[in-house]
């Protein structure tokens, strides 16, 4: 089967694509490299997926009242979706046991997880995933004719489901007003800040999402904090011109310069890098370093989720 076939990305089957860099119409999915829907030798049963947009499974920490009726709420967590659905391999479409083959290895047991992005009504969602189960029954119509319907089923361990494109919002340093211009003159001006240190990230889904924030020097003690929650990241290490601190939220890793772990220069004051979330809606933040030059710059970055 050529390469340009429709579903195919050249033989990289399970190649880590960007999410839903292959999709081109509603109704189609695309798993790693491996493009499913319509205009593809796979074709998605009439059933659809299941798990797609049910809400996850969850653990409770609810505790039933011992002298009364009821329970006291507690958290809730959610366990990681499942997705499934059948495959149907159609035989108009030449190059069956190439087919065969792109779907063995797109489908296999990989320990990594990969992009599964799925297109409705205009809107492209993507999970990290991996196959939890592939079942291929070997029937006449599939010896004869190269048909079959393969039940699918992927297990994504983070539930949420990811808008395809990150945004980011940055800001440098606070920078102080330049004051009064002598002689003075009414009315007066007494001028304007370069840099106020606030940046704003708004989370469009309906689930709270983890930030990446990179902090570039030079600066020393960088600090972000979130106004309302008064959540706060605070790492106690000076920056020189060209370092970045990574903090990746979801992780929970703080990285400088992409090789060296400092997460051990949190202060004390400093929240669990994983419980640092941007809820749905506006998310204030505040850069505030001990010290910093204009040239300090805090970035953040995100996916807005959903459940």
């Amino acid at each position: 089967m050529a390469e340009n076939t429709p579903g195919y990305a050249g033989n990289s089957y399970t190649a880590d694509l960007a999410p839903g860099s292959l999709i081109t119409q509603d109704g189609q999915m695309q798993w790693a490299g491996l493009l499913i829907g319509p205009g593809t030798p796979f074709a998605v049963d009439r059933s659809g997926l299941s798990g797609w947009e049910d809400l996850p499974e969850y653990d409770s920490s609810d505790a039933d009242r011992p002298t009364s009726h009821g329970a006291w709420p507690g958290s809730r967590y959610a366990k990681p979706r499942k997705v499934g659905g059948t495959i149907v391999l159609m035989p108009e479409f030449d190059g069956v046991p190439e087919a065969l083959r792109a779907l063995r290895q797109s489908l296999a047991l990989l320990d990594e997880e990969r992009w599964l992005t799925v297109r409705l009504h205009g809107e492209l969602l993507a999970v990290r995933a991996r196959i939890a189960q592939r079942v291929v029954p070997a029937d006449q119509g599939f010896a004869t004719q190269g048909s079959s319907r393969m039940s699918i089923q992927w297990l994504a361990s983070d539930p949420r489901r990811y808008v395809v494109y990150e945004q980011s919002a940055s800001t440098t340093a606070p920078q102080p007003e330049t004051g009064l211009n002598w002689p003075l003159a009414w009315p007066l001006d007494w001028g304007r800040a370069q840099s106020t240190g606030d940046a704003v990230a708004e989370n469009t889904g309906s689930a709270a999402t983890h930030p990446v924030i990179v902090f570039r020097g030079p600066c020393s003690m960088p600090t972000v904090t979130e106004r309302v929650s008064k959540r706060r990241l605070r790492y106690a290490i000076d920056l020189a011109a060209g370092d970045e601190l990574v903090v990746d939220t979801a992780a929970g890793t703080v990285t400088l310069n992409n090789t060296a772990s400092r997460r051990h220069t949190a202060m004390a004051d400093s929240s669990p890098e994983e419980l640092f979330l941007l809820e749905p809606g506006r998310t204030e933040l505040a850069f505030r370093p001990d010290s910093a030059t204009p040239d300090a710059l805090m970035t953040v970055r995100w996916r807005s989720a959903e459940w």
